[in-house]
């Protein structure tokens, strides 16, 4: 379905129009449970009317002493947690089917709603997210599906974070049962009714018969495209992880690149920043990430329209060796530090070649931005966060680092502040022979079938491409 048709299937409906059709529909029975912003996804099947035909039960378990009886204690001894979420769909699930399962018509389709959320809390400035899910039969008596979100709640008061978490509960259960077909299409309707910038969606999982052939990887992607949210990130055994587990109190040291494919330079960009970064005060392997950041835009913000499946399959490679991979629709790179900084305020280090440092002091860079150059560089670097920069030699055999490059006049004094202030720091090359690898020389290779282009990759990664014909590889 393209984007027109899908845009067209998405339901006009508001919010006490999906409830009461899903109240209505007889076949269609499940429970309801809660915790910790009040019960706004029940209150707005009963506000709909006729809520007995679909509700079996609705409740919210606050106390941890009666949510761990009901529950179970998760691993991690967290109670806004995927674990706890999928605790309640299975506990809820379960209780449905003993239940009533035996009692009801056999024409019944099942479904549990479970939220566990940390709301906006009185006279605390906290972190206010959400673990949501849902656990549905599309058939009668058919194996269920789960659908697991998180949430990131924008609002500034617990009453709208509430009002939101309601409207949102309504359009997941909804989108299960009417759009299980398209999972973009259920991620494009998860906003009815809500103003863009009141949650934000950094996190979608899909499991079950009914969406085998959904790839979580690559349909995460459609958060950014869809505007859900602005980065979404892969752990290095490629699952999706949200930002906040992954970066919290952590130095997070980032490279950005385009990764078609990943070359023995970029690996060495990534280790030699990482001995620098390790090297700052405060930083240390057991308390850093590193992560391979690939954009989703151009120079200019346009979005570069690349393939889920060719982004993905960079991300498997990256993968492969290790990394973490973030992808993100940031153009700047101070638009990328203020994402990171809503998670660490630790140590923040940018790796950068040459090339990307000239463009980090192109004046042109900064249009649209009122403070041009000096409002771009007074966000870059307001706090501990460094760029890191490799050197390069050029075709005319010229060696360029980070004491030497050539800037405008006008932009001279400005570099040696930063030099001065120690927001710069040189890394070096392992091995000049990879000063000649580029990615995009790599590519233009590949259709002619193997050659020399594999040895300017990392190991194991050439056979990654021929076997499974990555980025047009041909025999």
């Amino acid at each position: 379905m393209d984007e027109e048709a899908r845009s067209k299937a998405v339901s006009t409906r508001t919010t006490v129009e999906k409830a009461l059709r899903i109240n209505l529909d007889e076949k269609k029975y499940g429970t309801i449970v809660e915790i910790g912003a009040g019960q706004e996804v029940a209150r707005q099947f009963f506000k709909a009317g006729a809520a007995a035909g679909s509700i079996a039960k609705t409740m919210s378990a606050y106390d941890m002493k009666f949510s761990d009886a009901i529950y179970g204690v998760q691993e991690d001894r967290r109670y806004v947690s995927r674990d706890r979420v999928m605790a309640m769909l299975e506990k809820e699930f379960g209780l449905i089917i003993d239940r009533v399962g035996t009692t009801r018509s056999v024409a019944s389709r099942y479904f549990a709603y479970g939220a566990t959320v940390a709301a906006k809390a009185y006279g605390i400035d906290n972190e206010c997210h959400a673990w949501v899910g849902v656990r549905l039969q599309m058939y009668p008596r058919a194996e269920p599906s789960d659908i697991i979100v998180h949430l990131r709640l924008r609002d500034y008061s617990a009453e709208r974070q509430q009002q939101a978490l309601g409207i949102f509960g309504v359009n997941l259960i909804y989108a299960g049962y009417y759009y299980f077909e398209n999972a973009k299409t259920i991620i494009d309707s998860l906003t009815d009714n809500l103003d863009q910038e009141r949650i934000e969606i950094d996190s979608i999982e899909f499991y079950g018969p009914y969406f085998e052939e959904v790839d979580n990887r690559a349909i995460n992607l459609h958060l950014i495209r869809s505007w859900k949210t602005r980065a979404i990130m892969f752990k290095p055994d490629g699952s999706v992880v949200i930002p906040a587990d992954m970066l919290y109190k952590k130095n997070v040291l980032t490279i950005r690149g385009t990764f078609k494919p990943v070359t023995r330079l970029n690996v060495d960009m990534i280790e030699q920043g990482m001995q620098t970064f390790t090297s700052m005060k405060g930083v240390k392997a057991g308390n850093s990430v590193c992560l391979a950041e690939i954009s989703l835009n151009d120079q200019r913000g346009n979005d570069l329209m690349e393939s889920e499946s060719d982004i993905i399959s960079r991300v498997r490679l990256l993968n492969k060796l290790g990394y973490s991979v973030l992808i993100s629709d940031y153009t700047r790179y101070f638009s990328l530090r203020a994402y990171f900084r809503q998670f660490t305020k630790l140590q923040i280090g940018i790796v950068v070649g040459i090339m990307n440092l000239r463009q980090i002091f192109d004046q042109s860079s900064y249009r649209g931005v009122e403070g041009g150059i000096l409002e771009g560089f007074g966000k870059l670097f307001p706090d501990n966060t460094h760029l890191l920069v490799y050197p390069e030699i050029d075709a005319n055999g010229e060696y360029t680092d980070y004491t030497n490059v050539k800037l405008a006049d006008n932009l001279k004094y400005l570099y040696q502040h930063l030099l001065a202030n120690n927001f710069l720091f040189g890394i070096e090359c392992s091995d000049h022979e990879l000063f000649g690898i580029f990615s995009r020389e790599v590519l233009k290779q590949l259709p002619n079938g193997r050659g020399d282009w594999e040895q300017k990759l990392p190991p194991g990664i050439a056979e990654e491409i021929v076997d499974n014909r990555l980025f047009g590889y041909r025999d």
